[in-house]
């Protein structure tokens, strides 16, 4: 038993190599990640033990069965999560030279312990105290490694500033599995000659050091790199959202300064009539009403909230786009931020409109919904038709206007987290769902 027990167990740390793998992706996995997880366990722990007893059977070193095991299992890890080849395979290649060292470290453990028998060729296995130092190795190593996975690398993965990085990420796991490879000795005995076995063990355990100081300082450096990105993304959105707020004001501006204008047209309509001008009075009132946007409706005592659907639904009715508007805030005041609520239904409504100006005009039609719950939740939900298909890359929407992921989606996420608050977005049958959570009384520390 023993003897079957010992091929099995250097073919089953293929299982917590996998486990390893998924950490940094697992956020991108096309399928539910507990079933997937289950199903894939499973299938790794009844292929290790088939390849274990063909070794056992063949009495064949454990070489191909563990490539047949990895080639499986490679082409499962890049076929079941929506990452790019070279992220996949750079993933891959490093936890192999993590392993491939461990392995190493194995073998020298594994000849230091088990002294040859004169005549007799040596075991093409590791011993059963090797193999289960190999797999205790290997499971502490995903022990310290799985947090960091799924935290710092999961971030650099997601983040596009590093898309070139993996072209070159692959060489040095590639150069440390080549050497290991290199490593094991033609003749097991070799390794019992003279000091080979001393050298042998402390050039495993030096390329398993050189290669996790590498990863650590890898992880440093992107961590420290995203963090000034992010503080540059920050700065950029707190600027634009900061001139599209201006600009949404002086729009709002602009509309009030018409209508206070109004006494001016009648003024000037009236001396066109005294004079009989019936043809000047109709070219005048045609100009002005295609300048001047209607804003007679009012929606909510909040005279900035109100100023924002107002200003919103007017262009929405120039382009003969059907709105329907239910709001039910019944204060003036408002217990959120009324500049990032007001930032919020500005992005989302002028997303519903360009939206409705690129589908055709029978097919346009934008719903907006906004009212505080139990005087606890601010809930806003905006719904449009949109004949221009809406592609999602890891929960992020991309822009219909230009490369990479929508500004507009990505300040409203900002602005819903920063008030205490969640953001869903969903693209279904043409119609594109917004639906915002915004906490009340939710005040953010350092702001007064």
């Amino acid at each position: 038993m023993i003897e079957v027990l010992r091929p099995i167990l250097q073919l089953l740390v293929v299982i917590p190599g996998a486990m390893l793998a998924i950490a940094p992706v697992k956020g991108s996995l096309k399928y539910p990640i507990k079933p997937f997880v289950v199903t894939l366990m499973s299938l790794l722990l009844f292929l290790c033990i088939l390849g274990g007893l063909l070794s056992y059977v063949l009495n064949i070193t454990t070489t191909v069965p563990l490539l047949c095991v990895l080639t499986i299992v490679m082409t499962l890890y890049c076929c079941s999560f929506n990452v790019s080849l070279w992220k996949t395979v750079s993933i891959a290649l490093s936890i192999v030279a993590i392993f491939a060292s461990l392995n190493s470290f194995s073998r020298a453990f594994n000849a230091f312990f088990v002294e040859p028998i004169v005549g007799i060729e040596p075991e093409i296995w590791f011993s059963l105290e090797a193999g289960l130092i190999y797999n205790a190795c290997c499971w502490l190593c995903l022990l310290l490694a799985y947090y960091p996975g799924a935290t710092v690398a999961r971030r650099m993965i997601e983040d596009r500033h590093f898309a070139q990085t993996w072209y070159v990420f692959w060489i040095l796991p590639t150069v440390i599995i080549a050497l290991n490879i290199f490593m094991v000795p033609t003749y097991p005995t070799t390794l019992y000659t003279g000091r080979v076995l001393q050298g042998y063990f402390l050039i495993s355990i030096l390329l398993l050091i050189f290669l996790l100081v590498f990863y650590s300082l890898f992880l440093m450096m992107a961590n420290y790199l995203n963090r000034n990105a992010k503080l540059q993304y920050e700065n950029h959105m707190l600027s634009w959202q900061q001139e599209k707020y201006d600009n949404l004001c002086e729009a709002i501006e602009e509309a009030k300064l018409a209508r206070h204008d109004m006494r001016h047209h009648f003024n000037q309509l009236y001396t066109m009539a005294e004079n009989d001008d019936i043809e000047g009075i109709k070219v005048y009132l045609s100009t002005a009403i295609g300048r001047m946007p209607i804003l007679e409706q009012s929606f909510c005592k909040n005279r900035a909230v109100d100023s924002v659907l107002s200003h919103y639904c007017a262009l929405a009715r120039q382009e003969e786009i059907p709105i329907h508007v239910s709001v039910d805030l019944p204060t003036a005041s408002l217990s959120v931020d009324e500049m990032d609520l007001c930032l919020i239904l500005a992005n989302l409504l002028e997303n519903a409109f360009e939206a409705s100006l690129m589908s055709e005009p029978k097919l346009r039609w934008i719903d907006v919904a906004l009212w505080n719950h139990l005087n606890r939740f601010i809930l806003l939900q905006i719904e449009n038709f949109s004949s221009v298909d809406v592609e999602e890359n890891n929960g992020k929407f991309l822009s219909t206007k230009r490369k990479g992921n929508g500004r507009g989606i990505q300040s409203v996420r900002r602005l819903a987290e920063k008030n205490g608050g969640v953001s869903d977005f969903s693209y279904q049958n043409g119609v594109f769902t917004a639906k915002i959570m915004l906490r009340c009384n939710h005040i953010e520390k350092g702001k007064s």
